[in-house]
Parts: structure tokens; sequence; C-alpha cells
């Protein structure tokens, strides 16, 4: 790799490093400011463009980033990227022609090991980004790449020696996090921009307070990560949900668990809990990502158990 390639990818790395920490709490940026870049000795260097994999002209032959659309609710990705049994993501090649030259450049950072960096769309408009990330396995007879995420002091830019078993275990458990982690801020973007960054029960609109709850905990066979299976709630009525001291009917009513109801103490809980005892639920406008009825009648039987 030579000096331009090497500076150019630090300067993406920094310019992230940066990005990321001024983000919002979930850190996912703007497609927009990865199309803007930064600049480069007085050159704008894009990281991300209309194609999955990407390479600014400054860059010889080797891609800078791969990006993974986000999912449109009602319509499936166009590339069917995903992580395979193994836990690492299974990256689609461009087209069915291995000896494209997008497909020719992920071998040679594969034959390489140069690190690459890796945008995940949450929703559209909004990717979290990941890096380094090396191309482990090429596999033309399925057109994929196998990809795994590394921790970022072991990134490098020089010559490196192939990767041990140390290297691939925790590569493999590195990408386990990052895939936990990814899947929890794709669900809180989908679920909340579904309310349009209200909570469900007090219409407070302030995003860095409100989260993604599950009406049916993702361990449970059916809590799948969907908008029908969330709630966009604030911290204080996620963590009375999720303790069953609110529960959700599936006409859409709150109701406060009886002892919560009977208690006296200040004005918190007043406002807070017992003033939404029988309020409608705030729910999406469209009935694709409205609150699962089935699944609001299983919590709701979980809810009145408890009490």
């Amino acid at each position: 790799m030579d000096d331009i390639d090497s500076n150019v990818r630090l300067s993406a790395f920094r310019f992230l490093e940066e990005q990321t920490r001024l983000a919002p709490e979930d850190g996912a940026l703007p497609r927009e400011v990865l199309q803007r870049g930064f600049t480069y000795e007085g050159q704008r260097v894009p990281l991300m463009g209309p194609q999955g994999i990407f390479k600014p002209r400054l860059l010889h032959d080797v891609p800078l980033s791969i990006t993974t659309v986000p999912i449109i609710e009602g319509e499936t990705r166009p590339y069917d990227d995903a992580f395979g049994p193994e836990g690492l993501l299974r990256y689609r090649y461009r087209g069915t022609n291995p000896a494209h030259h997008e497909n020719v450049g992920l071998r040679l950072a594969m034959q390489r090991q140069v690190p690459l960096i890796y945008f995940h769309g949450v929703v559209p408009g909004l990717y979290v980004a990941e890096w380094p990330v090396y191309v482990v396995s090429d596999d033309p007879a399925q057109l994929t790449f196998t990809v795994s995420v590394e921790e970022r002091r072991f990134v490098s830019l020089g010559s490196m020696p192939p990767p041990s078993e140390e290297t691939e275990i925790r590569r493999r458990y590195v990408t386990r996090l990052f895939r936990q982690r990814l899947h929890q801020q794709e669900f809180r973007e989908r679920v909340v921009r579904a309310y349009q960054h209200h909570c469900a029960i007090c219409s407070l609109r302030r995003n860095e307070l409100l989260e993604a709850a599950h009406i049916v905990a993702d361990a449970d066979p059916l809590g799948v990560p969907s908008v029908p299976n969330g709630l966009s709630l604030c911290k204080l009525h996620h963590a009375a949900f999720d303790a069953h001291l609110i529960g959700i009917r599936p006409d859409y009513h709150v109701e406060v668990r009886r002892d919560v109801l009977e208690e006296t103490d200040g004005p918190m809980l007043i406002h807070g809990l017992q003033g939404f005892h029988g309020a409608h639920l705030l729910v999406p406008r469209s009935p694709s990502s409205q609150p699962s009825r089935l699944l609001l009648e299983e919590r709701f039987a979980r809810f009145r158990r408890a009490g």
C-alpha cells in the first residue's frame, strides 16, 4: 500500500471518529455527511458513493468502503447481505461477474489485508459506520465475500502477517458484538422514526430521551426485531413498561398497576405514571407499523400476572 492510500485511509478513520463522537447517542451518521466526506490535500474525498463497493479517485485499486443499504418497511434489500452461521458478514458481489472491477478490488483488499470501512443502513439516509473491517474469504460460487470486524487498536496499514487463530477468534468476537449493537441501533431507529420521534405514552419529543421497547423480548420466539413488535417510549415509560408498572392493552390503552395507582408520592408519580391510566396509545399512521395486537395481548397477560 502506497503512502497516499495509507494517509487517505487514516484520514478517513479520523474523520469518522470525530463525526461519530459528535453524532447523537446512537452514533448513526447521515448519508450526506458520508457522501461529502473530508478534504485531503485540497481534494474532496467522499466515503460513500451510489454503489455499495466504493473507491474514491485518490485511491488506486483497493476500495475504501462497502455499504449495506437500509431496509425500507415492506420491502427487501436489493442485496442479501447477512451474517453467516459463523457470525461474520457475508457481503454480496457487485453483480454476478467475479471479474467485475469492484469485486476485483475487494479481492485485492483480502489478499493484501487492507482495512476497509463498513456502512450499514439502519433507516433511509442514516448509517452506522464500523472500521476497520477486513475481507477474510471469497466465495465465487455464492457470489459473496466474508468480512470480519477488528478492534481499532489492531488496525494496520503496512504489511501484515497472515491472520493467526488468535486473530480469527478475536475478530469473530468483535464482529458478534458489532452485530448485537447493530441490531439494537437498527431496531431503535426504525421504531422511533415510525412514531415520528414521540413517546407513544406521553408524546415527549426529545430524541435523546426516546428508546425502542420490545413488546415481546427479542429472546422470545415471538420477539422478532420488527416495528410491530416495538414501541417508541421515553426512558421513564420504557423502564416502567419493562418493570410491569404499566401495561398496554390490545385496544391500545394504557393501564397502570393497581398498587402504583394507590401509592402516595410526589408530583412525578402523579404526572409521570398515574395520570396516564386509561390513556390511548399514540400509534403510527401506517397500519403495517402499528403495534401488533397479538403481541400486546401476550405482553398484557404477563403484566396482569405480575400485578
